[in-house]
């Protein structure tokens, strides 16, 4: 009995252990917008290079709402040995604070400090700066 209860308790510590490192590794993900709103930017921009475009963003609530599925994995600058196209999102927020967000798919940059990012979300920011860009007759 003392030998199953050992057992049991040791393949416990080993399966805590083993989600403590996944989560310290940011192998599930985190959301770093998940609680933003459309009301909590005052203002936004969006500048793709190429074509060394800035445009007004005037549906901050979209733009939340594509921000809101973001998912980050671990940090990593090697987004600097990628050549492609970046949006580069400039929020002002509510507060005063500004957030500069590049979106350089499979990567997010927040701030100057670059991340893993899931495809999806990357490419779906991508396809929203270009239909702007595509709107505004540029």
């Amino acid at each position: 009995m003392k030998h199953k209860l050992f057992l049991a308790t040791a393949g416990i510590c080993l399966a805590l252990a083993i989600l403590l490192i996944c989560l310290s590794q940011g192998v599930f993900g985190k959301r770093p917008f998940k609680d933003i709103d459309g009301a909590d930017i005052v203002s936004a921009t969006v500048e793709l290079m190429p074509p060394d475009v800035e445009l007004e963003i005037s549906d901050t609530e979209e733009l939340a709402e594509l921000l809101r599925s973001v998912v980050i994995y671990r940090e990593d600058d090697s987004y600097k040995d990628y050549a492609g196209q970046a949006a580069v999102f400039t929020l002002i927020m509510e507060d005063g604070t500004a957030v500069e967000i590049t979106d350089y798919t499979p990567f997010v940059i927040i701030d100057g400090v670059g991340y893993e990012a899931k495809y999806e979300p990357c490419q779906a920011l991508n396809s929203y700066a270009n239909a702007l860009l595509s709107q505004s007759g540029i």
